[in-house]
């Protein structure tokens, strides 16, 4: 049951302050919650909600709110539930009519929050941010609409957003697997008051031990343990198959995690007659089977396990244009971050500047006929006699930075860089909420702080202008 907040849009002027409690009207949090539109969100937010009957829901504010503040922060739920509980600015961006000394929701909420608030979701959100935050004159003068020329700078790259799991070896997901196929088995023989039958467990656990304790372990020592971990888990699976050839039944967890001890033994164990370290749709965490090895090719980190998704900025602002757990070729985005440019401007940009994987024949030919330039060479060898626009290139690259500066923000400022959530879903909607999270800092930046963070590359201003432009603003150097 859900009823809708008529008053969402609390002005600061309307917050109740107690005596001798004085509040900055230039705080960030303040700024922060005027950017957002609270009322369009509330009519949408309250569309989802068709039963009415049951407990309340919070309304949106209160949510999407908790879950900002978290990305900020990086906090656990029940810590960013205190740390609302102790600051009144918290207290005035999640909506409360005045500050008060208690716990506004069970941090239990806060699950609730992100099952809510999905990925679709969040994108629609940070769309509306953005579009309530971009003056209209500022869109007239990206284009006009008596002419059909191209305008504005589209950028376009993709990255990984890590996944909180340990290390992925063939051990541990073969000690994993056995550990939760016998946890299985205890709690049929228990329901059922059944004889447990004999899984060696004990001598599994030693076989595990003797892996992981053994510093240097020789290519032939450790291929014979895996088929020893591997036959512990394959007795396993033969006497779960036999409890439910008999009649007994799971759980829905368990039901899962039966179908994931399947997956990992048959993965293995094709590794295993194969001599090979590579399987299709390779499972790296028992608890988290959706999470896909994705590789990078970066000389830190070759491999990563978490979502892979493509990010677009345009006029400095992010957008969340594909998420996926499987890897995926990154120049199937280009023409649909091109298409959504185009629906929100009505004219295609004038240049596209993203990596040399996005420089297919498709994606050249689709540029070339609606008359974008996509940054970068050539396809093929360099032609005999070619003189290119070093100026040009220089340019392409250094605007280009934007969206490695944006990935970089989103990972070390706003919680990008090691998602912590368990759900596949929830996971995929925090990525979304650190690109809403990153606008909002932007949008309510001083002068300064924007202009050296965000144009100076594209601008290259002199020592001179920037001197004239910061007294103009009345900043003082020293």
């Amino acid at each position: 049951m859900y009823k809708p907040q008529i008053h969402t849009q609390l002005a600061f002027e309307d917050f109740n302050q107690p005596m001798g409690l004085t509040m900055n009207p230039e705080n960030r949090w303040i700024k922060k919650a005027e950017r957002i539109p609270w009322r369009e969100l509330e009519k949408d937010y309250a569309k989802n909600f068709r039963n009415q009957k049951g407990n309340v829901a919070k309304p949106l504010r209160m949510a999407l709110g908790a879950l900002l503040i978290q990305k900020e922060y990086g906090y656990s739920d029940e810590e960013t539930v205190l740390q609302i509980q102790e600051n009144p600015y918290l207290q005035f961006f999640i909506g409360l009519p005045g500050y008060q000394d208690e716990k506004p929701f069970d941090s239990s909420t806060m699950v609730y929050f992100r099952k809510r608030l999905d990925e679709t979701t969040l994108i629609e959100i940070n769309e509306k941010i953005i579009v309530a935050n971009t003056p209209a004159e500022k869109q007239d003068d990206l284009h006009d609409d008596d002419d059909d020329s191209n305008s504005g700078t589209l950028v376009l790259d993709a990255t990984c957003a890590p996944q909180n799991i340990k290390y992925p070896t063939d051990t541990e997901l073969l000690n994993d697997a056995r550990t939760h196929a016998e946890t299985i088995v205890d709690v049929v023989c228990k329901e059922n008051k059944l004889k447990k039958p004999r899984v060696y467990r004990r001598i599994a656990r030693k076989v595990y031990l003797n892996v992981v304790r053994r510093k240097k372990k020789a290519k032939k020592w450790l291929r014979a343990q895996l088929r020893k971990l591997l036959n512990f888990v394959k007795r396993d699976i033969k006497v779960i198959q036999e409890l439910l050839e008999t009649g007994y039944t799971l759980s829905e967890k368990h039901w899962i995690w039966w179908d994931t001890i399947q997956k990992i033994y048959n993965q293995q164990k094709y590794m295993y007659d194969n001599r090979t370290h590579s399987v299709a749709d390779r499972i790296v965490s028992f608890h988290q089977p959706w999470v896909r090895p994705i590789v990078r090719g970066k000389s830190r980190t070759a491999v990563e396990f978490g979502a892979k998704f493509d990010m677009s900025m345009d006029q400095g602002i992010a957008r969340i244009e594909r998420t996926s757990f499987d890897a995926y070729n990154e120049s199937e985005v280009l023409v649909g971050a091109i298409r959504r440019y185009h629906d929100r401007h009505g004219c295609y940009p004038k240049r596209v500047l993203a990596d040399k994987i996005y420089r297919n024949l498709k994606n050249l030919k689709y540029c070339k006929i609606r008359g974008i330039r996509l940054s970068g060479p050539a396809l093929g060898r360099p032609k005999k006699n070619e003189v290119r626009d070093k100026s040009i290139d220089y340019q392409d690259n250094a605007d280009r930075v934007e969206v490695e500066r944006g990935f970089s923000m989103m990972k070390r400022c706003f919680g990008a860089g090691l998602i912590t959530t368990k759900r596949k879903d929830t996971t995929l909607s925090s990525i979304v909420l650190s690109a809403i999270a990153m606008n909002l800092s932007k949008l309510t930046a001083d002068f300064l702080r924007l202009f050296l963070a965000y144009n100076f590359n594209s601008l290259r201003f002199s020592l001179k202008n920037i001197k004239a432009i910061l007294f103009k603003n009345h900043i003082i150097i020293q």
